[in-house]
């Protein structure tokens, strides 16, 4: 006889139950003797039976209660046993499975309390599709967190997608949801079919997910992220040990979806390992030390370029699977160059699927949209003051440096984080507690962040897009900063791009464009950058921005922009496409024009940035002194009439550079400039040379120096100033 009440067999039926565990399994009853009950929910079957895993000859056969597929069997005079439930199909074919519901939970009082409390930092180990092994059972422990949801089932390519087969358990006050299904296996497609308020269903995907399939079904998929065999040991074992502050970096900036595709009608990107196999010889070729990808983490739309982020920790599939974007960050170690990636925590979209209203709720944003969305790109805002929240974007950043040997992070839009008001008109923000516009939970989270990753991970860099003048990123959060490594040098590369798309003729006008940047170089750590931004909506590509007349023209320009880039202090970013000066703006569904080498005024500029940086490399005193103050010392900045313009860079000894650039069409001849040292000044690169493309003026190699006082220095060179070129001497 059943010996469940009509009520609690309803309540099974109807997906009532918080804790389906505590009637379905095996169980315990006492009644008129010591009785074992097994209860199990089968759908389209014409038999069950339960099997014990110590006896296959021991079978008990359950009958069905209820409306729908609930079976039950009751078993006398035995204690509890190891058992395996065997369903006869409609059709004849017969399986067998252990019971989900006679497992414990998969995660312990302490993983809740830490996450709950928001310093889990081992949380992308544990929660969402964990494949284990539990009494030598193999399966894949389910678990989510969404505390506002009347009721949870996992769905899936296991269970024909029904609700009715898998619900979870809640694990007390924490809000996670929790089941171990051994039928379950790595690569079976998943999601979470979440009950919130009035009945409403909702099909959310993994947040935790390591990896997913593409639009539109979007499912998250169960896969192992540890086997692999990293052999990039002596990469990391450095990397602990490095001061980027003090080394040189220059970054190549790459949409991985449309650097090069791989058929003949350019549509199809190259996959993580033809990456490895293509990418890795050109930027070691190009002489970059880093690698900066933009967003690779999950995303359904290609035309966000992956800045709407709906898995923040897989890999996107376009490419491969993770073990495939393992090999390729492995190959580039084995080639020491490091890799970042673009990480976006400043919004999410509202894509139905992922992380809006998870649980019926605003759970990971705000309720009120003064707080929680972005008018500008149409996103989420996170709710950085919540534990849970701030500790799943912690650990999604833990995961990458961790589970990818990712050496750092781009973090995207931090300014959209700093300030409760932006891009926001009067009375379209909520002020602080202290009545102010600062974000005071996002800065908690950023340094906090910061001071994780750093502590977890030495070597890691951080690096912040923050395109106003907050004080302090790239200081230290125990000096009252952000705790940023360092952080892209907006104003710099807005202002010489003012100044070199200007005319040469008008250039002299906006001299101030190229000295104001001195004024505030020194106080962040900063990267001189020309990213995709600078070559999108209108904008144009790097080489059509340049003033002047043809390409070739323009391609002077470019050249010389790029060398004044490099010797100016800081670390360098370029964009993909802008070091062989391509002609079109970028667009992100179609290939770079690899075409356009074949001609000088794109070949030179290509050789430029490469002879850029071996010089910066070569040179270790260059990396070393990006950002002191003592070693950038003004020359002539006043000769705005004829546009020309120098600098030393100042070296540890008589390890001196001159820079100089002559930014008209017009060759200057005899040109006087001052130095600091009597000696021999050797022309170690000038942008006009016929190699890059140039008329080849210049100065024969080098000069020596005169003792004649010239720019307040007390000794002089008489040089030759090729048009629209910067050339550097080295003393």
């Amino acid at each position: 006889m059943p010996t469940l009440s009509p009520k609690e067999i309803k309540s099974i039926e109807k997906l009532e139950l918080k804790n389906p565990h505590s009637l379905l399994g095996m169980h315990m009853v006492d009644q008129y003797q010591p009785l074992l009950v097994v209860r199990a929910v089968v759908l389209d079957c014409t038999q069950v039976d339960i099997v014990s895993v110590s006896d296959e000859k021991e079978v008990y056969r359950a009958k069905k209660t209820g409306e729908y597929g609930l079976y039950e069997v009751n078993i006398t005079g035995k204690p509890f046993f190891d058992y395996r439930i065997r369903v006869h199909l409609i059709g004849g074919s017969v399986k067998e499975y252990r019971d989900p519901y006679s497992f414990l939970p998969t995660l312990s009082e302490d993983d809740l309390y830490l996450h709950n409390e928001g310093t889990d930092q081992q949380s992308y180990k544990k929660v969402g599709a964990i494949i284990r092994e539990i009494k030598g059972v193999r399966g894949v422990a389910f678990s989510v967190w969404a505390p506002n949801a009347r009721r949870i089932s996992v769905v899936g390519s296991f269970n024909n997608w029904d609700g009715r087969c898998h619900p979870m358990r809640l694990l007390g006050i924490s809000g996670f949801w929790e089941l171990f299904i051994p039928e379950a296996k790595e690569g079976d497609l998943y999601k979470y079919e979440i009950e919130g308020e009035n009945r409403k269903l909702f099909l959310k995907t993994d947040p935790y997910g390591a990896y997913f399939e593409g639009p539109p079904n979007n499912a998250s998929i169960v896969h192992n992220c540890e086997d692999f065999s990293w052999k990039d040991h002596e990469w990391m074992t450095q990397r602990r040990k490095t001061d980027w502050h003090k080394e040189p970096i220059s970054v190549y900036e790459v949409h991985l979806g449309s650097w090069k595709k791989n058929n003949s009608e350019g549509r199809a990107p190259l996959s993580y390992r033809e990456i490895a196999r293509t990418l890795v010889d050109y930027v070691v070729d190009m002489g970059f030390t880093h690698v900066e990808f933009m967003p690779l983490t999950e995303y359904p739309f290609s035309g966000s370029w992956g800045y709407q982020v709906t898995g923040f920790f897989a890999p996107t599939h376009r490419f491969g699977n993770p073990q495939d974007f393992m090999y390729l960050v492995d190959t580039f170690h084995k080639h020491n160059i490091g890799v970042i990636i673009d990480w976006v925590p400043a919004h999410f979209p509202r894509d139905a699927f992922a992380l809006a209203e998870f649980d019926g709720t605003a759970l990971y944003e705000h309720q009120d949209p003064k707080q929680g969305a972005h008018q500008d790109w149409g996103t989420l805002i996170f709710n950085y003051g919540r534990h849970e929240v701030k500790n799943f974007l912690i650990n999604s950043a833990l995961c990458w440096c961790e589970r990818y040997h990712i050496d750092g992070l781009r973090v995207d839009a931090v300014a959209s984080m700093l300030y409760l008001d932006y891009s926001r008109d009067e009375g379209e923000w909520i002020p602080n507690q202290y009545g102010g516009r600062e974000n005071i939970e996002a800065l908690e989270f950023l340094r906090e962040t910061n001071d994780v990753l750093h502590e977890c991970f030495p070597g890691v860099l951080t690096i912040a897009e923050e395109s106003t003048s907050w004080g302090g990123v790239s200081k230290p959060t125990k000096d009252g900063g952000l705790g940023f490594d360092f952080k892209w040098n907006m104003g710099w590369m807005h202002d010489n791009l003012v100044y070199f798309s200007k005319d040469p003729i008008h250039r002299k006008w906006h001299h101030d464009q190229l000295t104001f940047g001195m004024i505030y170089q020194h106080s962040e750590n900063f990267i001189q950058v020309f990213s995709h931004d600078e070559v999108v909506h209108g904008k144009g590509s790097m080489l059509r921005k340049m003033g002047g007349g043809d390409f070739a023209e323009k391609a002077c320009s470019l050249r010389a922009l790029y060398a004044w880039m490099w010797f100016w202090q800081g670390k360098k970013t370029l964009f993909m496409g802008s070091e062989f000066g391509q002609a079109n703006e970028w667009q992100y569904d179609q290939s770079l024009q690899w075409n356009l080498l074949q001609y000088p005024d794109h070949y030179g500029v290509q050789r430029v940035v490469r002879d850029l940086n071996r010089l910066y490399r070569e040179d270790p005193d260059l990396g070393v002194t990006d950002h002191q103050c003592d070693a950038f010392e003004w020359v002539n900045r006043e000769d705005a009439e004829h546009s020309v313009i120098s600098f030393i860079r100042r070296c540890r000894g008589e390890n001196n550079y001159l820079v100089v650039g002559n930014f008209t069409p017009v060759l200057r001849s005899n040109y006087r400039i001052g130095v600091p040292l009597l000696g021999f000044w050797k022309e170690i690169l000038n942008t006009n040379a016929h190699f890059y493309g140039g008329s080849n003026l210049g100065n024969k190699g080098g000069l020596p120096a005169e003792d004649i006082g010239c720019d307040g220095k007390t000794y002089s060179i008489l040089a030759d100033l090729p048009p629209q070129s910067v050339s550097v001497f080295r003393y």
